[in-house]
């Protein structure tokens, strides 16, 4: 008897825990489209009620006069737990999906990479086995192809209708490891197409960085400043291109990550003049970073990513390319390493781990560098910030807007208190900050995650666990 009602006792708290309620009154509401000040009722995991001084009684009563009210970050660019060079990126499920949520991002995607030779359902095993109650923030899968046939192919339908998984990723560089022809392109874009899915690519040269490389530490040029020079803008230009291509004749919808340069954004400009829509994506880094800080001796290897920082040149042409429509996402390509790691390439910069820690801060960076300076509207941050990521990868309007039905995943945010970045404060596993000293206006004060208070007061409220895995639609590929 005793079992039975410890049982009774367990089902009834979980009810409450469901039931509770919660209203945020007085903010002003933004979402891609909207502007205004009202009060958002939540009840369990769902936003029920959106109005002028709702007279409705709550469990709990937030006051956001003064801030702002938006949908929590969507960030569908990450890499945790990654194996990368025979180490791991530092950031697991548990640390990387709570750095997120401080910094107001309440839903990540990462990538599943295929082992050359094996199943892509081993690969999702394997990523499971990392992921599953480990998350404390939601998280969805892209799953990368690096090894596209007949017995592959067979896979594709299933994890578009079953696992929810709508997104694939195919390399055109890291030859040997990730990298797939222009065969298995074609082949794989036709299978997605077919069912509903749509194709991410990371769209660089693979041969003619290989070529670079080469080159340079022949001629003994080993400091990260050859990280940058074995990656010219053509190669990423070229490749985009060459995508554009391939999506155009098989009629897939396609989306190049990361994209961080001039060349590269005047290839999808040029598809646009047949009446073709590539998606794009952009880095937080990308919008504020460059290629000077390659010059800094080894400290350099901080930035160390691929494709790498671009010009000032770029910069601007990639702020033009949000307002213009053609820039759909900002990310953060977020694959964090300890100093400890990135030393491993202190002889050589090809042996430097990719990747830079960013998932906390780019919600409070864009706001700050973007908003608050000019270069985008309030409306259109959040349009790249979440909006677009949750219309791009099928979980619209479950996730990336605030409205009666969606998940009450929302950012409570001051856009006039100002802090400085500082790997002293940051909560990502690692122990340096690409954005140390940054003085930055505007931050996050209070997360709701599926109507739950996760992060108030710079303290985090949930266990890992909490976060769920984001079962995906199918995508129509447009926006």
């Amino acid at each position: 008897m005793k079992s039975t009602s410890s049982h009774i006792s367990h089902f009834t708290s979980h009810i409450q825990h469901i039931t509770m309620s919660i209203l945020i009154k007085n903010g002003r509401v933004i979402t891609a489209t909207d502007d205004y000040v009202a009060d958002v009722y939540i009840e369990g995991e769902i936003i029920k009620a959106i109005g002028a001084n709702l007279k409705i009684q709550a469990d709990q009563e937030i006051d956001a006069k003064g801030k702002l009210v938006m949908p929590g970050g969507i960030d569908p660019h990450v890499h945790l737990d990654m194996p990368f060079m025979g180490t791991y990126s530092s950031d697991n499920y548990e640390t990387g999906t709570r750095a997120a949520l401080f910094g107001g991002t309440t839903t990540v995607i990462d990538f599943i990479l295929q082992t050359q030779g094996k199943s892509l359902q081993s690969a999702l095993q394997e990523w499971k086995g990392r992921s599953d109650n480990n998350a404390v923030g939601d998280y969805s899968f892209h799953m990368a192809v690096t090894d596209f046939n007949e017995e592959t192919k067979k896979e594709i339908q299933h994890f578009i209708e079953v696992e929810g998984i709508t997104s694939f990723k195919t390399f055109m560089a890291y030859k040997g490891a990730l990298m797939i022809d222009d065969r298995q392109m074609v082949g794989l874009m036709q299978e997605v197409k077919k069912h509903g899915g749509l194709i991410n690519v990371h769209a660089t040269n693979g041969d003619m960085i290989d070529f670079l490389i080469a080159k340079h530490k022949s001629e003994g040029k080993l400091s990260p400043l050859y990280h940058y020079l074995s990656q010219p803008e053509v190669t990423e230009a070229e490749a985009s291109s060459r995508f554009a291509d391939l999506a155009d004749y098989t009629g897939c919808p396609g989306y190049i990550v990361h994209l961080t340069c001039e060349g590269a954004l005047n290839a999808v400009r040029f598809a646009t003049r047949r009446n073709q829509h590539v998606f794009v994506e952009t880095c937080i880094q990308y919008l504020i970073l460059d290629a000077s800080l390659y010059e800094q001796n080894f400290e350099g290897a901080k930035w160390v990513m691929s494709p790498p920082l671009r010009e000032k040149k770029d910069q601007e042409t990639l702020w033009a390319g949000l307002n213009q429509g053609l820039v759909n996402v900002v990310a953060t390509d977020h694959c964090p390493f300890m100093w400890e790691q990135k030393l491993m390439g202190k002889d050589d910069f090809s042996k430097i781990p990719n990747g830079h820690p960013a998932i906390e801060n780019r919600m409070e960076l864009l706001f700050s560098e973007g908003v608050n300076k000019g270069r985008i509207t309030l409306n259109k941050y959040v349009e790249v910030a979440s909006t677009n990521a949750a219309k791009i990868f099928g979980m619209f309007p479950k996730k990336g807007t605030i409205a009666i039905g969606s998940d009450a995943d929302i950012v409570i945010f001051d856009p006039n208190e100002k802090h400085t970045l500082s790997a002293k404060t940051h909560h990502m596993n690692v122990d340096y900050s690409g954005y140390e000293g940054w003085e930055v206006k505007g931050k996050v004060k209070t997360v709701l995650l599926r109507g739950q208070v996760v992060i108030d007061n710079n303290e985090c409220k949930v266990s890992k666990g909490y976060g769920q895995f984001v079962k995906r639609n199918k995508v129509a590929g447009k926006i």
